[in-house]
């Protein structure tokens, strides 16, 4: 295990992967300029330039313009100047989360708005695919246009590894490989395995989720979302198999979700989490009610249920009952059994609704709110349940 995830795993509660693998990989940047201004090349994001200054920041602020609902907040600020001119990059970063609500026009716009600028270049690097081709044309339509990259954290992996002379370099290569930023365009074993049985793995997790779990659903929180859809999109974007339902008028503001989470973990060696979640977004309304709520929840069954960002500041906040998938491996029907467990986190949730809740759930304000809400960000709910 690498120097790096041990300290990222002194973190209780929720591990900030993401950013804290900018603050690492940013600072060494800051050692290697040349490294970086090597790699920006290597891509033709910048020319063959000398420049006289370079300067790094992470987790700058930008006030909202008057079309973005709220401030930004920028993962990696690079300024590169030469003589008067000054060229800046934006570099937003995702291991495991996808983008925000307009995250990439925001970042955009801000960029074509900042004065004294050669050039303006925004990058986008994931570990997962994650394709934004019309992000490309809405930077190159603004004026002054902004150069859009899309990059994937396996091309830094494979361009560093080349360059790894010193302890800091391989231990960012351990991390790297550790939370799979590492991969590239080959299949492994373990995708070929993946592959050959992957319907045979879904009609088991849809097993459990039969239809006696989703009537008792619908039926504890009055209404459930065709899973049928959602659940793929799931999959593919948050990393979980579930069923779902808005508990609110404004959908999804304050929701709870039944199923598989945690489906593509950093270790291969580790299990997925079965369970329900209650959660509810940063702009709702009734949130610092229902976070109350929840507080009491975590305090009166601390060794039932697990929470995830449950601050007064703005967060999407949530509790977690679950359990691990290797507690049901010993049982003679794995589908009987996580069946059973599914129907009694139904049972849980409701008996918490009743007892912590001193408001219906259904029909559920949102006066506070003053945009769409963004969707969930995938680090903090997989952390929250051991996952990243």
């Amino acid at each position: 295990m690498s120097l790096f995830t041990n300290l990222l795993n002194l973190h209780s509660g929720n591990k900030p992967r993401e950013d804290f693998f900018t603050e690492i990989v940013t600072y060494f940047l800051s050692l290697n300029n040349d490294i970086l201004l090597d790699f920006l090349k290597h891509h033709s994001i910048i020319s063959d330039e000398n420049y006289s200054s370079i300067k790094i920041s992470t987790q700058q602020e930008h006030q909202a313009l008057a079309s973005h609902p709220e401030d930004s907040r920028l993962d990696i600020v690079i300024e590169l100047s030469i003589g008067l001119n000054t060229d800046v990059i934006f570099i937003e970063s995702k291991i495991g989360s996808t983008e925000g609500w307009r995250q990439l026009e925001k970042y955009a716009d801000i960029l074509s708005n900042l004065p004294n600028v050669r050039h303006r270049i925004l990058i986008y690097i994931t570990r997962d695919y994650d394709p934004k081709d019309e992000r490309k044309k809405y930077c190159l339509d603004l004026s002054p246009k902004v150069n859009f990259f899309q990059l994937r954290w396996y091309q830094f992996y494979s361009f560093l590894k080349e360059r790894a002379f010193d302890i800091l370099t391989q231990e960012i290569l351990i991390f790297m490989r550790n939370n799979r930023m590492s991969q590239n365009n080959q299949f492994s074993s373990v995708d070929l395995l993946t592959m050959v049985n992957f319907n045979k793995t879904l009609n088991l997790m849809e097993s459990t989720l039969s239809e006696e779990v989703k009537k008792e659903f619908k039926q504890a929180f009055e209404g459930v979302n065709k899973s049928e859809v959602d659940s793929f999109y799931q999959w593919k974007s948050k990393n979980r198999y579930i069923i779902g339902t808005s508990l609110s008028i404004k959908r999804w503001a304050f929701w709870c979700g039944l199923g598989y989470f945690d489906l593509n973990p950093s270790n291969l060696t580790d299990y997925p989490y079965l369970g329900i979640f209650l959660q509810v977004s940063p702009n709702f309304g009734e949130r610092p009610k229902i976070i109350e709520s929840m507080q009491k929840v975590i305090n009166d069954k601390p060794n039932i249920w697990t929470p995830a960002n449950l601050t007064i500041l703005p967060a999407w906040s949530a509790i977690f009952y679950q359990k691990s998938l290797q507690e049901f491996l010993s049982e003679e029907n794995h589908i009987s059994a996580i069946k059973l467990f599914f129907q009694e986190s139904i049972k849980e949730l409701k008996t918490v609704q009743e007892q912590y809740f001193g408001f219906p759930w259904k029909g559920v304000t949102i006066e506070a709110a003053t945009e769409p809400d963004q969707e969930e960000d995938p680090d903090i709910l997989l952390s929250s349940i051991g996952g990243v």
